[in-house]
């Protein structure tokens, strides 16, 4: 069995940290709740082409925000630094408002939008807007550190985030993304098996997960009872293949594919 493909303390060195969220509404036909995706562009160094989760790198506004509030929120600063990252990137990426309390309508969220491309600061989105941030809405989910990459290497927390009816509008950023669509999980597993989009290795073990439930609240519970240990994939040989696997017992239904087919980034 192999862990990873690099020396330790190269991937350390490579490290970036980041965040995710999967964003759901419900679905206005009824069905099993839906998920925001995007469709990143090709152009991209990593995931170009990719349809994921919205989401980004933590940067350094962040953790000073995060530095500042981690206390009083109850919540270690790297996880608030990644939440607050998410609730930027949310913003930024797709214009709506997730994870702060305050008065917030479309064109409040649009206004926010502007200046958040403008100063690059949530923090002073949140005061010129009298928002604070609500930590305790983004509910952890996973945790994924690929160290067998030999490139660039993100460490990346995910969290669940409720958006109810979903009756708000959302626009491309034009710049990392192309393409937003609402979807359930099976819905955009079917559609990557169709080749209609493309989707990365940990997208798609994830995918599979949030498929075992049909709404937001099934899927918080047992995110609020699994727990969430960092992801590292390793390689394993079944059989003479040699397969890209994640440990089992965090929730996760398929464990692993081989690595021909699996799509890394």
């Amino acid at each position: 069995m192999e862990t990873h493909d690099i020396e330790p303390e190269n991937w350390l060195a490579k490290t970036t940290p980041a965040a995710t969220i999967v964003i759901f509404r419900r679905d206005p036909e009824g069905g099993a709740a839906q998920i925001l995706l995007v469709e990143r562009n090709a152009s991209l160094k990593f995931a170009g082409g990719a349809t994921v989760f919205p989401g980004g790198k933590v940067d350094a506004a962040d953790r000073a925000l995060a530095d500042r509030i981690a206390a009083d929120a109850g919540v270690e600063p790297d996880d608030m630094a990644a939440r607050v990252a998410v609730v930027r990137e949310t913003l930024e990426e797709t214009g709506l408002v997730v994870g702060i309390a305050g008065a917030v309508d479309g064109v409040k969220a649009a206004q926010a939008r502007r200046m958040l491309l403008e100063v690059e600061d949530l923090a002073r989105v949140l005061d010129a807007f009298d928002w604070t941030l609500s930590p305790e809405c983004l509910v952890p989910f996973a945790r994924w550190w690929p160290k067998h990459r030999t490139e660039r290497i993100f460490d990346t927390r995910f969290y669940l985030a409720d958006l109810g009816t979903g009756a708000v509008d959302i626009e491309v950023d034009a710049t990392e993304n192309r393409h937003m669509f609402w979807a359930s999980a099976q819905a955009a597993l079917d559609l990557a098996e169709q080749g209609k989009i493309r989707i990365i290795y940990p997208t798609r073990r994830n995918l599979e997960r949030l498929a075992l439930f049909t709404s937001f609240e099934e899927t918080r519970d047992h995110a609020l009872a699994t727990p969430v240990d960092t992801i590292s994939p390793f390689m394993e040989e079944r059989d003479g293949e040699r397969w890209l696997m994640i440990p089992d017992g965090l929730g996760y239904p398929v464990m692993g594919e081989p690595l021909e087919t699996a799509q890394r980034g």
